[in-house]
């Protein structure tokens, strides 16, 4: 497992257990994001693509896509 994979797993696990919590009411929007170290409205959009993809949502597209900039 890379590092990038490592990463993008323990963001997830990270996001279900401050989800879980945020769910039950125990904090508020803005406190699970401060503990995702996100800003609330990027906590909002990850709710959104958890209940559209679920959990596989939330992996960053970015990192598999190559670089424009990367020279042949």
């Amino acid at each position: 497992m890379t590092r990038t994979q490592l990463l993008q797993e323990t963001r997830k696990m990270h996001f279900e257990e401050v989800l879980t919590i945020w769910t039950e009411k125990r904090l508020t929007q803005e406190e699970a994001a401060r503990l995702l170290g996100v800003t609330d409205r990027t906590f909002r959009r990850y709710i959104d693509r958890y209940h559209e993809n679920g959990i596989d949502g939330l992996i960053d597209k970015r990192i598999s896509q190559t670089s424009n900039r990367k020279r042949r």
